[in-house]
């Protein structure tokens, strides 16, 4: 794949499932009203890319500020979490016609799905969403996702859509997602300051391009910023799956991307199985180990995680729970699922296979995460 790939989303034969994330602030102005032109304009774009033979999901933000507009809230409906909660349950019904209507222009069936955290997070919830986009697709139909902000607290939420996009290409078996912005795409410093230049491709998320990236969110009604893109782009270069960034303030944004070939795209850079995939796409760890450097290295050349390594444990896992893996300095490493209880791990942190049984009281399992249960991040 390579950067001429951008100029390509409207192949079918390279992206034949593509996931489209749409932001608070291009669907919605200031005044919390709709930007009907606009959002005409870009159901025309999804048109012309099912006519070519592509698959769409959308992911759309856009209730919590909708709704806020509907019931008079103060600050955009964000002030409590009881406001955006309410704001979004009368959003969301009007985001739903929104859709309805302007796919429908085009006689395309418009599907609403709401989803939580844990609902990608939970295997076989995460399996039963995947079932239903891939029922919804053969039927014709553009689902269109959003997080259920109405249920969602700040403890069980993903935050942004971005994240959410990117998981839900995992389970659409989606092979691109494009993420439309207020900019142009990644920029290799505040697009505001002087000199800063577009960045058109990323070979892989570094500590450099993190840098890059900015939290803030330049509109004040989305939840997310280039820092939440740079996270859904790593969840999707893990899985092979292509993302790109570009700017969707636009009329027909996509048509434009596809003609100018702006943007930014992040090259896949695995292809993981499915459910490495979906393990390395989840966001909810329940715990963290920390590792010494000799078995930092050996979980890099691929090995399971064996307790002697373990150097510090915190959280409160049971067995089966995801946990974090990191090193001596917090960098992320892995995540997989525990082999043990977080007192468990604790008892037998450090020690060898031959002590660990009398720490338990029974023998001891042959490691703390296997390797077919673990992803390297």
């Amino acid at each position: 794949m390579s950067l001429s790939a951008l100029s390509r989303l409207a192949d079918a034969a390279q992206y034949p499932r593509l996931v489209l994330k749409v932001g608070s602030s291009l669907l919605v102005d200031s005044a919390g009203a709709p930007r009907s032109t606009w959002l005409a304009s870009l159901a025309q774009d999804i048109a012309a890319l099912r006519q070519g033979g592509t698959e769409v999901i959308v992911v759309s933000s856009g209730a919590i500020a909708l709704g806020a507009a509907r019931l008079g809230l103060p600050g955009r409906g964000r002030r409590s979490l009881a406001d955006a909660q309410a704001a979004a349950a009368v959003g969301q019904i009007g985001l739903a016609g929104l859709w309805t209507d302007r796919l429908g222009a085009h006689a395309i069936p418009a599907a609403q799905l709401l989803l939580t955290l844990s609902d990608l997070e939970d295997r076989r919830r995460y399996l039963n969403v995947s079932a239903t986009l891939a029922r919804l697709l053969e039927a014709g139909a553009v689902p269109v996702i959003n997080e259920n902000d109405s249920v969602a607290t700040e403890e069980i939420r993903f935050g942004d859509n971005d994240r959410l996009a990117a998981r839900v290409a995992q389970a659409a078996d989606a092979d691109a997602v494009v993420l439309l912005s207020d900019v142009d795409g990644l920029y290799d410093r505040d697009p505001r300051q002087p000199g800063a230049a577009l960045v058109p491709a990323v070979d892989g998320i570094t500590a450099e391009i993190m840098a890059m990236a900015s939290s803030d969110s330049s509109s004040g009604l989305g939840s997310g910023g280039m820092a939440s893109k740079l996270q859904a782009a790593q969840i999707a270069e893990r899985a092979g799956i292509a993302l790109a960034i570009i700017n969707g303030t636009h009329d027909a944004p996509l048509a434009n991307a596809i003609a100018s070939g702006t943007g930014t795209l992040f090259l896949p850079q695995r292809a993981d199985r499915a459910r490495k995939a979906w393990l390395g796409g989840r966001m909810a760890a329940a715990g963290t180990l920390r590792v010494d450097a000799g078995c930092a290295e050996a979980l890099a050349r691929g090995a399971s995680l064996l307790a002697a390594g373990v150097v510090g444990v915190s959280g409160s896992f049971r067995r089966g729970d995801l946990v974090k893996i990191c090193d001596l300095k917090g960098k992320a490493l892995a995540q997989g699922l525990s082999e043990y209880d977080a007192p468990e791990c604790m008892a037998i942190a450090g020690k060898r296979e031959d002590a660990q049984a009398a720490a338990l009281g029974y023998a001891p399992r042959s490691c703390v995460v296997h390797r077919d249960h673990m992803v390297l991040l």
